[in-house]
């Protein structure tokens, strides 16, 4: 049976103050539409329908790559009208699963159970049997059967006791849909169409509507606000942190670490608190991290060490680097084995061969350095002339001394020195000694300007 993925996405999230539509705040660096999307595409969904209405230029241009059939909600009266909208579009057979652009962490398998279940009887839906149901629709049942929902509101006494309530989360049949929404009234208080009055036509046909529950309840979990939508990051990042610990990962503090899309891993790994990985990471085997380092579409091999406070982007690190404190590597760095990267060291497109070292205050931009070479501290690629970058090649177990200055084009030859406080600007043969300075000049007995005291 084909699977059709609705996501109600129209709504404008007044609640989150922001100029930004509520389904693209961000959740561990994702929208929160992102996550229900990328969830719907681990189903292999025939079909993605998302309704937009509040801000959907921007909700459509955000998503612009994905292959999703985008249908507009123009008034929002309702989420029965909301998956109203969707018939013409929608086939006649198969089924649906309806999922929330604010319900981010729903789970691949949750979703896979629930289709399962719903296709026996042709409807069946999401409940969470929670501690405080005060709120919320309450689920009433007769005989372990669901035969209403019933809003808190209108509950009786008794039904407010009820624990399980409704997450709005639901899969019917698509034929069943084009039967019961063109049915949905309006006729209530707030003067919308509400998908819950599906369960009442099905009740009332004698349909069984199939139920599970989520294995953890921040699946269901929905963000109006944004106190709501730091408790969800938080319960997201204490998962993730689980799963890494799980694989044999140290986490020094799993509350002050932060996975903000995916890390693969190698056994023994240590991170320390407050570090933040992005994008796709890999980290290899004994891979140490220290405290405060940001990492972001990033490669590292086993053994190397990162000081603290250090930020990775785009970076592919060798084996039993050692890098920091304070290092930046930016997109394009390339760094073979044994390679020391020293704090306030900077490297960009550039790669730096098998065991070189460029210990402090450094800066190598478009530039290739060879094996065994020692950069001085202070060194700088001058690689940008206003209006073009220029390549630096410095071949293998060169020296260049502390505060030189390579202005590229230039090339420093294997085996070369580069004296210190030099400006380079010719190419430098193998095995040269290659220095430009000024005369030093001193007059001795010299007496500094004195200041006149008022």
């Amino acid at each position: 049976m084909s699977t059709t993925v609705i996501i109600l996405a129209a709504g404008k999230g007044t609640r989150m103050r922001s100029k930004l539509p509520k389904v693209l705040q961000p959740l561990a660096g994702q929208p929160l539409l992102g996550h229900v999307i990328h969830t719907a595409k681990q189903l292999h969904a025939q079909n993605i329908i998302t309704i937009y209405g509040h801000g959907g230029d921007l909700v459509k241009n955000s998503f612009q790559h994905e292959h999703i059939q985008w249908v507009e909600q123009a008034e929002q009266l309702g989420t029965g009208h909301a998956v109203q909208v969707t018939l013409p579009v929608l086939a006649q057979d198969g089924i649906s699963l309806i999922l929330y652009g604010d319900v981010p962490l729903v789970r691949q398998q949750t979703l896979e159970q629930l289709v399962a279940v719903s296709s026996e009887t042709g409807i069946g839906m999401i409940t969470l049997t929670v501690d405080n149901p005060t709120g919320y629709g309450r689920i009433v049942r007769d005989n372990g059967k669901i035969q209403a929902i019933v809003e808190h509101k209108d509950a009786s006494d008794e039904q407010r006791q009820i624990q399980e309530i409704n997450t709005g989360i639901y899969c019917v049949s698509n034929a069943k849909l084009h039967e019961w929404l063109p049915k949905l009234s309006n006729n209530n208080a707030q003067g919308e169409y509400y998908l819950t009055d599906i369960v009442a036509m099905a009740v009332a046909e004698g349909l069984e509507i199939a139920s599970i529950q989520p294995e953890q309840a921040f699946e269901v979990e929905g963000v109006n606000d944004r106190i709501q939508l730091a408790a969800l990051e938080r319960e997201f990042q204490a998962q993730q942190a689980l799963e890494l610990m799980r694989q044999g990962v140290t986490l020094t503090d799993p509350k002050r670490f932060d996975l903000r899309g995916n890390l693969k891993v190698g056994p023994d790994v240590r991170i320390d608190i407050n570090v933040i990985i992005e994008g796709d990471c890999e980290l290899g085997d004994g891979v140490e991290i220290g405290a405060g380092c940001v990492l972001k579409n990033t490669k590292i091999a086993a053994g190397t060490k990162v000081q603290p406070y250090s930020i990775f982007d785009g970076a592919i690190v060798g084996e039993d680097t050692q890098i920091g404190p304070f290092a930046r590597l930016r997109p394009g760095a390339k760094l073979a084995n044994e390679v020391h990267i020293g704090n306030f060291v900077e490297v960009k497109n550039t790669s730096i061969g098998l065991g070189s070292k460029a210990n402090h205050f450094t800066y190598l931009g478009d530039a290739e350095v060879g094996a065994g070479s020692n950069i001085g501290a202070g060194t700088i690629t001058c690689n940008y002339d206003g209006a073009n970058k220029h390549k630096t090649l410095i071949g293998d177990a060169v020296f260049i001394g502390s505060n030189s200055s390579l202005v590229a084009p230039v090339k420093v030859g294997n085996g070369a020195t580069v004296g210190a406080g030099s400006v380079i600007t010719r190419d430098v043969a193998e095995n040269a000694l290659a220095f430009e300075r000024a005369q030093q000049v001193e007059k001795a007995n010299y007496q500094r300007p004195q200041k006149t005291k008022k």
